[in-house]
């Protein structure tokens, strides 16, 4: 698997990302939705990557700077015949090794609090995030859990 810098002109980044916001509108009240849209993940302050096995895409994930410390994980998914392959923890490895090359000394992200999102939370904490109240313009939600970790 490589991880590449994906400037989302693609066609095929473009339907996972469809995927991706479809998935969490259908476990999670539209009001508790915090994935971003493709026009959303276009934005000067995010960097996205796509997890590529070959040619076929397998993963992404994104950060988005919030201050010159401060940045948040964003838009992290596997596909889902790709769940427990080892795509997620490259990826995330990937995120907080360029998010320090960057000169990012924080990483927060959001997260859903249902069962659905138990295995994103795993990960998270065995990279080392703890739980956290909400950063940046997040407001408490009960569907909502947030992660952060020093770099």
């Amino acid at each position: 698997m490589k991880i590449v810098v994906d400037d989302l002109s693609g066609p095929e980044i473009a339907e996972f990302l469809d995927e991706h916001v479809r998935e969490m509108r259908s476990v999670t009240p539209l009001k508790s939705k915090h994935a971003l849209d493709l026009d959303g993940l276009r934005k000067p302050e995010i960097t996205f990557w796509s997890v590529l096995d070959g040619d076929r895409l397998v993963g992404c994930g994104a950060i988005k700077r919030l201050d010159a410390g401060h940045a948040e994980v964003k838009s992290m998914r596997t596909a889902p015949e790709r769940k427990r392959s080892g795509a997620a923890s490259l990826l995330l490895e990937h995120i907080i090794t360029e998010a320090r090359s960057m000169g990012f000394t924080r990483l927060s992200l959001e997260t859903g609090a249902g069962e659905f999102f138990l295995p994103a939370r795993k990960l998270y904490e065995k990279f080392g995030f703890d739980y956290c109240e909400p950063f940046a313009d997040y407001r408490f939600d009960p569907y909502s859990v947030f992660m952060t970790r020093a770099l």
